[in-house]
């Protein structure tokens, strides 16, 4: 029959390391006695800044339809205001709009890099995701080797409780 492996050589077989044996002991205490898993968004949201704050709204409203379709509409408002509607001598960008190129090449140049600092918190908060579901699934299965460890102690003992009942009936009959 094949022996069943220890929660320590789960946990080390887990977290492909060497172990000291009170590092051991306190992991394993960690894992099965205290609750491990957290709450990422409330842990993000306590850490973020008034900056990231701003950051994540800005990338939100601009990567909503909504802003997309408002957009498209001041765009087409702008070229048919100074193509249509003002005269020329009027207009306030003329045909080959500079200055929408220039308006759209600020927006764009500041909207970058705070959409990619939005990404960056996002992948972390996905990261610490990933790090509390391992220490969640290797829980979870510490636990359930511990539970099959108690269920086999269980069956073997009925057996040998049935077995001398058994004997019991045998020697009383």
């Amino acid at each position: 029959m094949e022996k069943r492996k220890t929660k320590k050589e789960i946990v080390r077989m887990l977290l492909n390391a060497d172990l000291q044996e009170q590092d051991e002991e306190e992991l394993l205490d960690l894992l099965i006695d205290q609750p491990i898993s957290i709450d990422v968004d409330k842990q993000e949201a306590s850490k973020m800044t008034r900056g990231d704050k701003i950051a994540d709204k800005i990338s939100e409203v601009a990567g909503s339809w909504t802003f997309i379709l408002l957009f498209t509409l001041f765009l087409i408002g702008w070229i048919v205001l100074n193509t249509m509607i003002l005269s020329k001598s009027n207009r306030i960008d003329p045909y080959p709009f500079i200055l929408l190129n220039l308006v759209l090449s600020c927006i764009a140049a500041l909207q970058a890099p705070i959409i990619m600092m939005s990404q960056n918190r996002q992948a972390e908060k996905d990261s610490l995701r990933n790090q509390n579901d391992y220490r969640i699934d290797l829980k979870s299965e510490l636990i359930l080797e511990e539970l099959h460890d108690q269920m086999t102690t269980i069956v073997k003992n009925q057996k040998t409780l049935l077995r001398l009942l058994k004997e019991r009936e045998k020697k009383d009959e």
